[in-house]
């Protein structure tokens, strides 16, 4: 009788293993992955937005078992580190994610840190996903170094020209934060401006400034007829307007910068005082499949997703990295790379792409997916129109 149910007992224990769901095997090993970017100061939502990208695709992939690596189901988990928008914060997370063991991140953004990051990635033989604007986001020289999305070079001409259908303008004075993810950005902002025959000048302010008066106060003398906030972070281009507007200024407003809309009007105050208002989207984001993603990280993490738009522009390349593990069977940045070049770009949410960069890079490790040109006119949202995916 004993034996009877002891041997029953066994059948039900077999039984229920074999129920029991992939991501319990994960628990045998585990890979981190890394999540850099600004996550304190006002360029905080693009750096947050890195982490919840790296988050949902971990948690993806951690529902199906998570990744292969030399034969084991691997569990991933997201190691986040704030670096601050600067050169330094982003050498010394390369060196600190490195301490423990991590060969692939997300991250960083902006032009500084990629500036700081790569050299101090290629030393840590670390794969790394940029998201800057920078003339030299991408390098042959740094070939473990992956750009999220095309900058202004790509899509600025059909952002101004979309905007001139709504705000007629003859000039345009731009502002950017005075290092080289603003003075970058703006050479090329300046560039398509021009090539539309439209004016422009610059105005910079040392990054952390939180009173733009005497910008706002030139700005106003020169009595432009647009102001661009370029690649200012959203809580520094929401102050602006907002500042703008409390001094007088009547004219459009635009941002050929970086996503951030909704943080924008919020600290801008709304609507009503952005008023007119043309920007860049690096994803459709009134695409449903795109708004999806929200629902999947809710689901998956059970809690909202923080970074706004900018979380679903990141996500392809989080999970296109992990991916490449799997098909890797390491998490050695060299052969994920490897993996990742012959992969197709095409995301579940977001569309198909193409690998783009070597005619602006001299290297094709770009991620070109269709992207959006949104427009506010006299207080309504007109929405976010879808545009194609562009290659090379």
């Amino acid at each position: 009788m004993r034996l009877r149910l002891l041997v029953a007992l066994m059948g039900v224990g077999a039984a229920l293993l074999c129920a029991m769901p992939a991501a319990s095997y994960a628990q045998s090993c585990e890979m981190k992955l890394g999540a850099m970017g600004p996550m304190s100061g006002g360029a905080a939502q693009w750096g947050l937005a890195m982490k919840s990208a790296a988050e949902l695709a971990a948690a993806e992939v951690n529902a199906q078992g998570g990744v292969k690596i030399d034969g084991k189901q691997c569990k991933v988990v997201v190691v986040p580190y704030d670096s601050k928008y600067t050169a330094d914060g982003a050498a010394a997370g390369s060196n600190a994610l490195a301490a423990e063991d991590i060969h692939l991140i997300i991250g960083p953004v902006g032009s500084p840190e990629a500036t700081g990051i790569k050299p101090v990635a290629a030393r840590n033989g670390q794969l790394a996903w940029n998201a800057a604007y920078a003339k030299n986001s991408l390098e042959p020289k740094f070939p473990l170094m992956f750009h999220i999305a095309p900058g202004p070079a790509v899509w600025a001409d059909a952002v101004i020209k979309r905007a001139e259908k709504e705000f007629p303008m003859k000039s345009v004075a731009l502002i950017a934060p005075n290092d080289q993810g603003g003075t970058d950005i703006v050479s090329v902002d300046a560039e398509a401006y021009k090539a539309n025959g439209i004016k422009t000048s610059e105005e910079y302010y040392q990054r952390g400034t939180t009173d733009f008066a005497p910008i706002v106060t030139r700005i106003l003398a020169s009595n432009p007829d647009v102001v661009d906030t370029a690649s200012s972070p959203p809580g520094d281009a929401g102050v602006i307007i907002k500042q703008l507007r409390l001094a007088g200024f009547k004219g459009p407003i635009g941002r050929l910068g970086g996503p951030g809309t909704a943080e924008i009007l919020r600290v801008a105050g709304g609507l009503d005082v952005v008023k007119n208002f043309y920007w860049f989207e690096t994803v459709p984001t009134e695409d449903p499949k795109v708004q999806e993603i929200d629902s999947l990280y809710k689901k998956l993490l059970g809690k909202d997703p923080v970074g706004g738009t900018a979380v679903w522009a990141d996500l392809p390349a989080a999970r296109m990295t992990l991916k490449a593990v799997s098909l890797a069977g390491t998490d050695n940045a060299k052969a994920v790379a490897a993996e990742l070049r012959k992969m197709p770009v095409d995301d579940p949410n977001i569309g198909k792409g193409y690998w783009t960069g070597k005619k602006q890079f001299g290297i094709a490790q770009e991620l070109s997916f269709p992207f959006g040109i949104g427009i506010i006119k006299d207080g309504k949202n007109l929405g976010v129109e879808r545009q194609p995916a562009r290659p090379d």
